[in-house]
């Protein structure tokens, strides 16, 4: 999103397909968020501009970050450099994972962000295993909009994976099955900077992959739901698929994708970020040179961020007042009554 072919391209073609294919509804996408490091200047202009299309054309959005993809990679390093590439799990021979995993004379010299890009995959391919695989409660993309976005604009989803691994060392060490349940919905294994557990649930999926029974899975829901904050009015909002093929090298993974108002410190950030260079109308000419654009799609598009926060905030405020709020009506009832 921070680069100019990333938000306006890949917007302009979000946009497209909205409007010759309306009949088609899932339109998911992964849209990768800058981080506060990120090097291109208008970085803050075309992440905010973006961010209105997507809240307008996708169905929903699945944010990653680079710096947490930096983070994750650097985490996979370590534990693979303290525990060893030790796994029983077979990997089929002849595959672009076994030349990388066994060093043969085919092997391709990875490129500085092939890891996460390969994270990022992993994620899709997760995402999508129950159209490509068997499984006794397989789900599709249909399935996740509906049940994972109780808003049409509050459609972006923070995924979490577990394990976290990539393609030249995917025979990492496997994690077991309750250990896996713990990762997804700590901080660490976010794809984006944001820790869930600080923020309140809307509805939450869980995808997992493996030989895995659903009384595992619906006991570590009832184990790990009374740590998690969820909105009053959708406290079994919970979503989940069971795909019966594993990843390669793994025994089993578990990807989570949470709609959670934590999300808004992201967008708080661009917006600070967006500040500081419009109150200046800093670079401002490179975008008022392009036919069509207005300064009104600043001003527009920054509102829509406000305003999503302002929404999520609401949300949040819910989750700390009482269930039952006090009826006016009744009080006028209680009132009549003791005149009466």
């Amino acid at each position: 999103m921070g680069g100019g072919t990333g938000s306006g391209l890949g917007t302009f073609v979000l946009r497209l397909l909205q409007e010759e294919f309306p009949e088609v509804h899932n339109r998911f996408v992964t849209a990768v968020f800058p981080s506060a490091a990120d090097d291109v200047v208008t970085s803050p202009y075309n992440s905010i501009l973006a961010l209105r299309q997507l809240t307008e054309c996708a169905e929903a959005v699945i944010p990653v970050e680079n710096q947490a993809l930096q983070e994750i990679c650097d985490k996979i390093s370590r534990a693979t450099t303290a525990g060893g590439e030790k796994n029983s799990n077979p990997i089929k021979d002849g595959s672009a994972i076994s030349d990388n995993h066994h060093n043969t004379g085919s092997k391709r010299s990875e490129k500085p962000f092939d890891r996460m890009n390969n994270v990022v995959a992993n994620l899709l391919l997760n995402m999508t295993s129950s159209a490509r695989f068997e499984g006794s409660l397989n789900i599709d993309l249909n399935e996740i909009a509906m049940n994972l976005v109780p808003f049409p604009r509050m459609h972006y989803l923070i995924p979490g994976m577990a394990p976290l691994y990539s393609l030249s060392v995917v025979a990492s060490q496997p994690r077991r099955l309750d250990e896996m349940f713990n990762d997804v919905f700590s901080r660490r294994h976010q794809l984006i900077r944001a820790d869930p557990k600080q923020g309140l649930y809307l509805s939450c999926a869980l995808l997992v992959r493996g030989k895995v029974q659903l009384s595992d899975i619906r006991r570590n829901i009832y184990r790990i739901k009374p740590s998690l904050k969820f909105v009053h009015w959708n406290s079994e909002g919970w979503k989940t698929g069971l795909c019966s093929v594993p990843p390669t090298g793994q025994p089993y993974s578990l990807l989570s994708l949470a709609n959670n108002t934590c999300i808004k410190d992201t967008f708080a950030d661009l917006v600070v970020r967006f500040n500081r260079l419009y109150s200046r109308k800093a670079h401002l000419h490179h975008f008022m040179a392009i036919d069509g654009m207005e300064i009104s799609d600043f001003e527009e598009s920054v509102e829509c961020a406000k305003s999503f926060i302002s929404e999520y905030t609401a949300l949040e405020s819910q989750y700390f007042q009482p269930a039952c709020t006090s009826i006016p009506r009744l009080r006028v009832a209680e009132g009549n009554m003791m005149l009466s």
